[in-house]
């Protein structure tokens, strides 16, 4: 999911990607107009994914300047699937033939972000934020994840591409009006034991974090209480608006419009 934004824009102090372990991070700010956009790559459609995180931000361009393009990426690790080195040479193929010139200012992908802990692999990093005012970019985990949590991660557990939720010059999340079937055989997965959900509905089991598990058996049973969203959820096809609040409070920092 692609969080576009300006430094000068109110937004929270820091945005992030959800958590990474066989997927990497990506960030693309501009010096000219200051736009930044993060977002989450999985490897489902990496063309697709380039194209819109770049076309997003020059989007910002036009009247400001484009100014040096930088890209940062992050993720992965030395899984046995070799997955992670699929995704990063995908990426770098994708860039290396994109029709815009830009600056790789960091990259910390696959091998670089890999740690071992008695024969088993794990990423060093498993989420990255910036800071919207220094543009600084670090290691970070965040209890809070935001408005309609269950809402975003059922979209991506069911085949969704990749999505910006984040207006930058309206200064909103829009999430939604987001469509699917119903989930096959949910009752099934809801009835494993923890073991079995993590065997079989990760990429990556040995290195997911605690979380996992809890955050697979929450999306289930949202997928399960909304089988027709557009019935349930979203019936006058429109999103669902959240805009900061002007506190700037760090949890719950977003309220619906």
């Amino acid at each position: 999911i692609p969080l576009l934004f300006r430094g000068d824009r109110l937004l929270p102090r820091s945005v992030r990607p959800p958590a990474m372990s066989l997927t990497n991070s990506l960030l693309a700010p501009s010096s000219g107009s200051g736009a930044t956009c993060l977002t989450h790559c999985d490897g489902s459609d990496t063309e697709a994914e380039v194209s819109l995180i770049m076309s997003s931000v020059k989007s910002f361009s036009n009247t400001t300047g484009y100014g040096r393009l930088e890209v940062h990426l992050v993720g992965g690790f030395n899984d046995d699937r070799q997955l992670s080195q699929k995704l990063t040479n995908q990426l770098l193929s994708k860039f290396t033939f994109f029709p815009l010139s830009f600056l790789l200012f960091f990259f910390f992908l696959t091998e670089l972000n890999d740690r071992e802990e008695k024969d088993i692999h794990f990423p060093i990093i498993y989420g990255i934020a910036v800071n919207v005012k220094t543009a600084e970019i670090f290691p970070a985990t965040f209890p809070e994840k935001g408005p309609d949590e269950d809402l975003r991660s059922a979209h991506v557990l069911t085949g969704a591409t990749l999505t910006n939720i984040y207006d930058a010059k309206m200064e909103q999340l829009h999430i939604g009006p987001y469509f699917w079937r119903p989930f096959p055989h949910v009752d099934f997965w809801l009835e494993q034991d923890d073991e079995q959900i993590l065997q079989n509905l990760s990429t990556s089991p040995l290195a997911e974090p605690p979380h996992f598990v809890s955050h697979i058996r929450s999306t289930l049973a949202f997928l399960k209480e909304h089988p027709f969203p557009s019935r349930s959820l979203f019936p006058d096809r429109k999103p669902r608006i959240y805009k900061k609040n002007e506190e700037g409070k760090q949890h719950n920092c977003f309220r619906e419009v």
